[in-house]
């Protein structure tokens, strides 16, 4: 009797799969943003640990301190251009794909006013120059 027939007598469970799909509590950010995100991740962890070998290095009196809280000066000029390109580079996405226009509903008013006046007036007359006020950068 081998260490398999040991085992024959224990009931087999249901295969259920390793792991269930499960909706995303938040959407996925676009792309360029999460790009951005990443590399500006990466920059901020090399200078963590430029920090620590400056630190420590210092604190050794190791030649190695002045080179390396320079690199660190340089690298935090750096991450922080990376933090700040995430910001940028998410405005920038919410303002070109992200913001859904709706009209306001003074806008609609007007709007309403204005085809009322087309519709009661004569048929593709556009609004006088006198009607529609002083042009711009005109003397007063």
């Amino acid at each position: 009797m081998d260490a398999m027939d040991k085992d024959r007598d224990i009931p087999q469970r249901a295969v259920r799969p390793l792991w269930t799909e499960e909706p995303a509590r938040r959407r996925r950010l676009p792309d360029p943003v999460r790009t951005a995100a990443v590399r500006a991740v990466i920059i901020v962890a090399v200078t963590l640990v430029q920090a620590m070998i400056a630190v420590l290095s210092a604190l050794a009196d190791s030649w190695l301190a002045f080179p390396s809280v320079l690199t660190t000066v340089g690298s935090t000029v750096l991450a922080t251009w990376g933090v700040l390109d995430v910001w940028v580079t998410r405005q920038v996405w919410n303002q070109r794909y992200g913001v859904v226009s709706r009209p306001s509903s003074t806008a609609r008013q007007l709007r309403r006013q204005r085809r009322r006046a087309r519709k009661a007036g004569p048929a593709g007359a556009a609004p006088r120059a006198a009607e529609r006020g002083p042009a711009r950068g005109a003397a007063a």
